[in-house]
C-alpha cells in the first residue's frame, strides 16, 4: 500500500506542474487576446483528475493536514534563519 501511496503522490506532483504549465499558457493567450478555450477544457480536466487523486490518496491514509497561516509563518522563519553552525562550516573546508 506504501507503494500505491507514492505513486499517486508522484502523479498529484506531476499534475501540478503540468497545471501550472497550462495555467501560464493561458495566461499567455489571454494577454495576446487568443480564444483559449481549449486548454482551458483540458485545465479543467486536469482539476478533475487532480480531485480523483486527492481522494484515493486520502482513503489510503495519505490525508495531509493543511497549516493554518500562523503555522506556516512559524515554519517559514524557522527553515530562513537557519544557519550553519561554525564546526559545519569548517568541516566544509571554507
Amino acid at each position: 500500500m506504501n507503494n500505491k501511496l507514492n505513486e499517486i503522490r508522484r502523479k498529484i506532483r506531476m499534475l501540478r506542474t503540468e497545471m501550472l504549465s497550462a495555467e501560464d499558457n493561458i495566461r499567455k493567450q489571454v494577454n495576446r487576446e487568443e480564444d483559449c478555450s481549449v486548454a482551458a477544457t483540458h485545465l479543467m480536466a486536469m482539476r478533475v483528475a487532480m480531485v480523483g487523486l486527492i481522494g484515493e490518496r486520502n482513503r489510503l491514509g495519505g490525508e495531509e493536514r493543511l497549516l493554518n497561516v500562523d503555522e506556516r509563518l512559524k515554519l517559514e522563519v524557522r527553515a530562513a534563519s537557519r544557519k550553519p553552525s561554525a564546526g559545519a562550516v569548517s568541516r566544509l573546508g571554507r
